[in-house]
């Protein structure tokens, strides 16, 4: 299929700019896919190459990028760690949603397999996650410089030969991937996973596929490569992956015979919210500022589960709201507040049942919050604090006349 490419940069997550790559079918767009190179590799080496190019035969978009210090990319790796990897996948990810599509396919190849599999919660219209020879623990890479271990932790850096070229190790690289707990990002991944691994694969043995695939809750699938080498060097092996991540994401990217579903983007002031196309309830909420979480609704009522229901945004945005009131007036009278805490509970009551309730008949909704306040308080202090949280900007929208006006545009 006739492709077209782009090449442009964005900022990392540690300031720099990264330089990327946009491989985009001519034709019907099907979805995006976001893809991370393996460790000191680039993203263009043959098997990210390959796939992509796959992948785009298939109508799915890839964008691959260079992490911070590779490549093409600015930055020194040696300032580098897997947790600013993940960082840097986030924002190729805010890169794409703001100017194409957010990413609903996350690609990663070796420890770039765990940098997705790290940073998918931070992706919600990701529904799909593919792996290829992927470690289990961040720390796995360790072993490459094993033989320059008492060094780096020495001197807090050493100069190490990694595929025949120089890279510095600092000592916060070793500490930053021991320090990572994959299996829990795993564990509550809440997309569909498919694992790639050869059984013959020498620098991230076979076993950590098991581990991941233990991990995981479905739906999850596995695939072994035969004889495949760990970089993917055959051209039939990185081909067989393309077309294998083609059919199997099709059954979870939105709309995979229509263009992908366009997440309205909120300006500021705004908030917007759109359905991902996956899943019955499942909607994504986007702020001005840039924020963005999952809303959805539980499985009792025919939802997946995959972010808060609208009334816990409601309770959420109250309860919130309270809190920051309670800490800017104690700040403000100098008092000394350790830590405000509220919990809320949304229920519906009959009217009958509500004393102070203006409504006769039927039903009305209550809210219940519980505050607790934390510090070296007068029981005046204390109370104070309380009653101000009566006089959150939340609790007077909520509790006065709203007008909503609704606009249908085309």
């Amino acid at each position: 299929m006739p492709k077209t490419t782009e090449r442009f940069t964005f900022p990392g997550a540690l300031g720099e700019e990264l330089a990327a790559r946009l491989d985009k079918p001519d034709g019907l767009t099907k979805a995006y896919a976001l893809f991370a190179h393996c460790f000191t590799c680039t993203k263009d080496i043959f098997a990210a190459s390959r796939i992509a190019e796959g992948l785009t035969d298939a109508g799915i978009a890839v964008l691959r990028f260079d992490f911070t210090g590779l490549g093409a990319s600015e930055g020194e790796f040696a300032n580098t760690n897997f947790s600013s990897n993940v960082g840097d996948l986030v924002a190729a990810a805010n890169h794409m949603r703001q100017q194409l599509q957010a990413p609903q396919i996350l690609i990663g190849h070796s420890l770039g397999g765990a940098a997705v599999l790290a940073a998918a919660e931070q992706v919600p219209e990701a529904r799909a996650v593919a792996t290829i020879g992927a470690p289990a623990d961040p720390a796995h890479v360790a072993h490459n410089f094993q033989s320059s271990r008492a060094e780096i932790e020495k001197n807090g850096v050493a100069e190490v030969l990694l595929v025949g070229r120089p890279f510095h190790i600092k000592k916060q690289f070793l500490d930053d991937i021991e320090g990572q707990k994959l299996e829990q990002n795993i564990a509550q991944l809440k997309k569909a996973l498919l694992v790639f691994h050869s059984p013959v694969d020498s620098t991230v043995g076979v076993e950590n596929a098991a581990k991941i695939f233990i991990a995981a809750k479905h739906p999850k699938s596995f695939v072994s490569l035969d004889n495949a080498d760990h970089l993917l060097s055959k051209r039939a092996d990185a081909v067989y992956v393309a077309q294998v991540i083609a059919a199997w994401a099709g059954r979870y990217i939105a709309n995979a015979d229509t263009p992908g579903t366009v997440i309205p983007k909120a300006v500021a002031g705004t908030v917007a919210v759109g359905e991902t196309g996956t899943g019955k309830f499942t909607n994504t909420v986007m702020t001005g500022s840039g924020h963005i979480l999952s809303a959805d609704e539980p499985p009792s009522v025919g939802g997946d589960d995959t972010g808060p229901t609208p009334y816990d945004l409601l309770l959420a945005a109250l309860g919130a709201c309270k809190s920051m009131t309670m800490r800017m007036y104690a700040d403000r009278k100098g008092f000394k507040l350790e830590r405000a805490e509220v919990r809320l509970s949304h229920d519906k009551i009959h009217a009958a049942d509500c004393e102070q309730c203006e409504t006769e008949t039927g039903k009305v909704d209550q809210i219940k919050a519980e505050i607790s306040i934390v510090g070296d308080l007068t029981d005046e202090e204390r109370q104070k604090i309380f009653e101000i949280a009566e006089r959150c900007p939340v609790h007077k929208t909520i509790t006065s006349e709203i007008r909503i006006e609704a606009e249908l545009k085309s």
